[in-house]
């Protein structure tokens, strides 16, 4: 296990008998030394124009960096001292670029909104504007959207930084050197693949890494049906390697089960330094927030346009951005803050397999999947905390705060989170008690949201029950627009609102009475959650090499804890939009697998669940079904646009709605009232 000394961690040193973690600054040698804008399209969206902002422009290129290896803060990515250097001494890296601006950039608002993008792909667009279409080349009128974020002026930004994104054309993509021996020979290591397989036409395995050897005895692979199972080995004769980067069951064209979960552990080769994705991220953004041209000359675009940074993680970007800033990278070469406001949607208090030899990037932690690759390590919470487990002090905010590039920080989740990402260790300690809220972080919880869904998502997928189709959309409006106050001006943010474990509202899952959530006739709950798990990964884990795989159990140690529902099972602590607090259904942002995909595990589509409340009395007698009928609670058709309407406005008086928002779904109830 993972010793209480002072060692190394990610190339800083940290003292765990400590009360704090001492950093000292120093000058970082990194930066971005050529643009290039290989594509120019004026105006974009077919020239829609934003009200005052007028229509806006696309420049398209990409970003050439190089990183002094040797400098601590970029010491910290892992094997960035076996990386190949150009005749300056440093390693390089170029990575895609998107930028969408006013044309008239005196007519924008000095404000950067920052995209981290997901995997390559950009979601804001969809997220606050409401975008249905564009994906990472957003061209035609209607990519805008409702064009929330180009009516306020912002200037959009993106960048790539996930090495391991796929090559398919459409993502935004960084390149990043492989790291070698000193003596220039390859490097080969353990390496874990989690194969889950959903379908029954699986015929083949892909590896994110080479495999070193095609030699199947020098292989692990095991098969279970729910996390819990015990792993079932599979003969070495009975799989293959089709070539480096593919396997397969033999004999040839036998399918993987379907609803099952296949880890094999395998000799790979050939790790990318997949770390340098946080320098390229922050060297980017400081670029074109301070730069006025490059090395050669070449102009930076937004030169003498940017006031302040903001920036949007959704999911596995917000959990990057977690380990961005905690692993000191909000600050640039000069000392100066990157982002001045982040806001983290659905990240729960986890990080990822992001900083690592043979890093994958892509994977995300649920209760069924993924459950063996590091994400969710202490510290969980930006408080500075000791585990009572390991005897580490650590704090996600500890490095940023010794240096004063500390963001301000929004940690919003849906309540999927507190179920399969361990949100309620962001604002509890390690034995289960409240945090206080940091002065530069506040905490939402959007009350019974799945993680992800959207309108029409209604189908049951490999879920027992039709899938929850609750967004946050407009909550995160608000919450952009009070991030965006709080930098520029000071003014507070809303207050936190999640659940309290001191006021009842943050429970433990089981027995189902400390939760409330109603017996529903059809529905099972099982109170499954990911638990607060502890691995051992071997010796090498502190320098990001993992030599134990599969890793081994050292328990679950960490509390986690789930939000408390009403008599209807909807969560009754956190910002309730008016589809919650008027509701016509139970949202969940749980579900449970269907028989024949691993059930009863959680359903890792993540799209929660919908059980639609009995229409009328009489329905609900014959059912059983404990919770009051649409009749019942809504006796004509105006009663339930009032209630929409009364929720609708408390938010916005809390600064959690916008009023363009309350006019839409008001207008949404009254249509749905008519139905």
């Amino acid at each position: 296990m993972r010793s209480a000394t002072c060692r190394r961690f990610r190339g800083a040193i940290l003292c765990t008998v400590l009360t704090v973690v001492l950093v000292v600054p120093s000058p970082i040698e990194a930066r971005v030394v050529r643009i290039e804008i290989e594509r120019v399209e004026s105006p974009t969206f077919e020239g829609r124009s934003f009200g005052g902002v007028g229509p806006y422009e696309k420049l398209a290129g990409r970003v050439f960096g190089e990183v002094d290896p040797e400098v601590p803060e970029n010491a910290i990515i892992t094997d960035i001292e076996l990386a190949p250097r150009n005749a300056r001494g440093m390693v390089e890296y170029a990575a895609d670029l998107l930028i969408l601006r006013p044309v008239d950039p005196s007519k924008g608002n000095g404000r950067v909104f920052y995209e981290l993008n997901n995997r390559g792909r950009m979601l804001s667009l969809g997220q606050l504007n409401d975008a249905r279409s564009g994906g990472n080349d957003p061209t035609a009128a209607a990519d805008a959207g409702n064009a929330f974020l180009m009516r306020r002026g912002y200037t959009f930004v993106s960048s790539g930084w996930d090495a391991t994104a796929a090559p398919d054309g459409t993502r935004l993509r960084i390149a990043v050197p492989i790291a070698v021996n000193p003596d220039g020979s390859p490097i080969v290591g353990p390496a874990l693949e989690e194969f889950v397989v959903d379908n029954g036409s699986t015929l083949t395995g892909g590896l994110t890494y080479p495999a070193a050897s095609r030699d199947s005895t020098r292989g692990s692979l095991t098969v279970r049906t729910r996390y819990a199972d015990a792993p079932e080995p599979i003969d070495a004769g009975g799989w293959e390697y089709i070539d480096a980067h593919t396997i397969r069951l033999r004999p040839p064209g036998t399918p993987f089960d379907r609803g099952r979960l296949y880890e094999l552990a395998y000799p790979a080769r050939d790790p990318q330094v997949a770390g340098l994705g946080l320098a390229a991220v922050r060297d980017a953004v400081a670029f074109l927030r301070h730069a006025a041209t490059d090395d050669e000359g070449t102009s930076n675009p937004l030169a003498g346009s940017v006031d302040h940074v903001l920036t949007m993680g959704i999911s596995q970007a917000a959990r990057f951005l977690r380990d961005f800033v905690h692993l000191g990278f909000n600050g640039d070469e000069g000392g100066r803050r990157v982002f001045d406001g982040v806001l983290n949607w659905i990240g729960g208090a986890s990080g990822g397999f992001f900083n690592y030899r043979f890093a994958q990037p892509f994977r995300t932690h649920r209760q069924h999947i993924a459950r063996w690759f590091p994400e969710r390590e202490f510290p969980f919470a930006n408080h500075l905390l000791t585990d009572p487990v390991t005897g580490r002090t650590d704090g996600r905010l500890e490095r940023c705060r010794a240096s004063g590039t500390c963001p301000r920080l929004m940690e919003a989740n849906s309540a999927n989170e507190y179920w399969v990402k361990g949100a309620s260790l962001l604002h509890t300690d390690l034995v289960g008690n409240d945090l206080p809220d940091p002065p530069e972080v506040r905490y939402y919880l959007f009350s019974s949201l799945p993680h992800a869904a959207g309108i029409g998502s209604t189908g049951l997928g490999i879920c027992q029950h039709p899938r929850n189709p609750l967004v946050a959309n407009a909550g995160l409006r608000a919450l952009l627009v009070a991030l965006d106050e709080w930098v520029a001006t000071g003014a507070e943010p809303p207050a936190s609102q999640v659940p309290r474990r001191a006021d009842g509202s943050l429970t433990i899952p089981l027995p189902r009475e400390m939760v409330g959530f109603p017996s529903i006739p059809g529905v099972e709950y099982t109170g499954l959650t990911s638990t607060g798990d502890l691995f051992d990964y071997g010796p090498g884990f502190d320098e990001g090499i993992l030599t134990t795989l599969p890793p081994e159990s050292a328990g679950s140690p960490y509390p986690v804890f789930v939000p408390r529902t009403d008599a209807d099972g909807n969560d009754l602590a956190g910002i309730r939009l008016p589809a919650v607090a008027a509701p016509r259904a139970t949202f969940t942002g749980w579900a449970l697998r269907a028989p024949g995909f691993g059930g009863p595990d959680l359903c890792d589509a993540a799209a929660g669940q919908r059980i639609d409340f009995p229409a009328t009395r009489d329905e609900r007698l014959a059912s059983g079904d404990p919770r009051p009928s649409l009749e019942e609670r809504y006796p004509h058709s105006r009663a339930y646009v009032e209630a929409v309407a009364g929720a609708a406005r408390e938010l916005a008086g809390q600064r959690l709605l916008l009023a363009e928002d309350v006019g839409r779904i008001v207008r949404e109830a009254e249509t749905a009232a008519g139905r």
